[in-house]
């Protein structure tokens, strides 16, 4: 049996160390736990929005750190950047398949947020 690997009460073997899917789980969560990508995602889940149109649905955002986040997000292949040609160019943001994709996932988890993460056990309300 390979040193990394271990043997069970049952007799199977298990790999050592954190599961595969915990690297995954991780991933996702350092990406998508940075302050407004999530925001941003949830923004442009009812269609494409120009700059100014996503900076007043996130909210308080910089305008550099909503470009920062934005740029982030198209090379991660979640949204689109797409420029019309007209006079000036404009430009809209939209979800890619991918960020698409992870609409359903992002509302169960606010769902299970909204179920399970009480004020009284996550601490005090940024409300209060």
């Amino acid at each position: 049996m390979p040193e990394s690997a271990t043997s069970t009460a049952s007799g199977r073997t298990q790999q050592a160390g954190p599961p595969i899917c915990d690297a995954g789980i991780r991933r996702a969560f350092d990406f998508l736990g940075k302050r407004w990508n999530g925001v941003i995602i949830g923004s442009l889940s009812e269609g494409p929005l120009g700059f100014a149109g996503l900076r007043r649905n996130v909210g308080s955002i910089t305008d550099s750190m909503l470009s920062d986040r934005l740029s982030e997000l198209t090379r991660a292949g979640l949204v689109e950047r797409i420029v019309t040609d007209t006079r000036p160019p404009g430009v809209s943001y939209q979800l890619s398949d991918a960020g698409r994709e992870l609409l359903p996932i992002l509302h169960q988890l606010g769902v299970w947020a909204a179920t399970n993460l009480t004020d009284d056990r996550c601490g005090p309300s940024k409300t209060s």
